[in-house]
């Protein structure tokens, strides 16, 4: 009712007169409160005050003459711009065939059913973008010759006319693949049945790869992970990028990192889990490992079966090294005044968050600084991930966790250094099996690219 999402969609889904007709039986039945229900009311109405809807003739009220103009302003088409160039993901870079050289490419093979198809950039809920270019249009910024050729029916690709792709790659200098999900694949109310790239996608991509002069370029658009396995192993698919639903400077911004303008920094948000996590039921929704049911676990916190990529990976033009500079605290004592251990705890050598207090939780954070390198010769926007795991894994306890993140830009060659804050009571603590915070004896360790450091726990 707050967002009004049952009263303003008119679809056979969403009811325009869903809530007049099921509010009032809710409150008499006892499964809404007439506190519920002014609470919403409250946040509804507040917004449109704050909006001034109720102050008078609209026309002239100050969000009234907001238009294109301002919408579509050059700044917000930067923004956009830069969004998409922080979000495309370079997941497979075999012998740096990416950037592509502008002048070292005389023709270009562009082919998929995502290629010629600026509405598919923009994924779910969007407004009318203020301009409309295809990843075709925009690679035809570098190679005006760039042929093309949809390959699929769609992107279902139930049906793949492979004798046009694969004439194509075997006569251009370069091919690239623009496949992988749209809207008829994923979206609000339509859930994937599947990991693998939809109907025939994966055929095509193999037997033009095959077909290829020298190894080949995959673009995915799609929100949601997808099994690649069989594209990552094969030397003749030479880079992968994810660019999930970029937006409408989204073909900008691909053209841009693969022909070299931009250094991709992006980092996947989710892991990408194999085909065969799909036999594991929706309705199993615990995150610990289950052996007996099968259950690997979810998210990266605690899955641990294969990975396609996992959550925070991404690849550059550069790379990078790492280094820990300070750690303010290697041992962190957390024990209270009576060096007794928590009465509510049941578990030896653990202690309840909720027992150290809030006062001591303040006193015990501490600062970390990492140094980081750009090794490479092409200047970089980076993100720096920030791990914590325990030193011992198993009995429940996450694979790691994400406790910090910062993006620092750096010249070739250039080197700086990022502070982060840790708190202990919320980084470094994990849920028991009754759901509650505790901190456990033992050796903590912080993990940042290939280089690690240890923190000693004492409760």
């Amino acid at each position: 009712m707050d967002v009004e999402c049952s009263t303003s969609a008119r679809s056979k889904d969403f009811p325009v007169s869903y809530l007049r007709n099921y509010t009032k039986s809710a409150v008499e039945k006892r499964k809404v409160t007439v506190s519920e229900i002014d609470r919403a009311l409250h946040n509804l109405f507040s917004t449109r005050m704050r909006l001034g809807l109720f102050n008078g003739d609209p026309t002239k009220q100050l969000y009234s003459d907001i238009g294109p103009d301002q919408v579509c302003s050059q700044e917000h088409q930067a923004l956009a711009l830069v969004a998409a160039l922080d979000g495309i993901v370079l997941l497979k870079n075999a012998d740096r065939l990416l950037p592509l050289s502008k002048s070292g490419i005389s023709s270009l093979a562009v082919i998929g059913p995502n290629a010629h198809n600026s509405t598919n950039l923009l994924g779910n809920y969007f407004g009318p973008a203020c301009k409309n270019v295809t990843i075709l249009e925009g690679l035809r910024n570098y190679v005006s010759s760039a042929s093309y050729d949809k390959g699929c029916n769609n992107v279902s690709c139930t049906s793949a006319a492979k004798k046009k792709p694969v004439e194509m790659a075997q006569t251009e200098d370069q091919v690239i693949l623009v496949m992988g999900l749209d809207q008829s694949q994923e979206k609000e109310r339509l859930d994937r049945m599947d990991l693998v790239l939809p109907g025939k996608q994966p055929t095509l991509i193999t037997a033009v790869a095959k077909a290829a002069k020298r190894p080949i370029v995959l673009v995915l658009l799609g929100g949601s992970p997808m099994d690649v396995t069989f594209a990552k192993n094969n030397r003749k698919i030479g880079s992968i990028l994810w660019a999930g639903y970029p937006g409408q400077a989204g073909a900008t911004a691909l053209a841009q990192i693969i022909f070299g303008e931009h250094n991709p920094g992006g980092r996947l948000p989710m892991t990408w889990y194999p085909q065969d996590f799909t036999k594991v039921p929706m309705t199993d929704m615990r995150l610990r490992p289950q052996p007996s049911t099968g259950n690997p676990g979810r998210t990266y916190r605690f899955y641990e079966g294969e990975k396609v990529f996992e959550f925070g990976y991404g690849l550059s033009y550069s790379d990078y090294s790492y280094a820990f500079a300070s750690v303010a605290q290697n041992q962190l004592n957390v024990k209270d005044s009576s060096n007794q251990q928590s009465e509510n705890s049941e578990t030896p050598g653990c202690k309840l968050v909720s027992d150290i207090g809030e006062e001591q939780c303040e006193h015990i954070k501490f600062k970390v600084t990492v140094s980081v390198k750009n090794e490479g010769q092409m200047a970089g926007k980076h993100p720096v991930l920030l791990f914590a795991r325990h030193a011992k894994p198993g009995k429940g306890r996450p694979v790691k966790k994400l406790v910090g993140f910062q993006t620092v830009k750096l010249g070739a060659g250039e080197r700086t250094e990022i502070e982060y804050e840790l708190r202990p009571c919320e980084h470094l603590s994990s849920a028991n099996e009754d759901g509650v915070m505790v901190m456990e004896e033992g050796s903590q360790i912080l993990l940042v690219g290939d280089k690690e450091h240890p923190v000693t726990i004492i409760v």
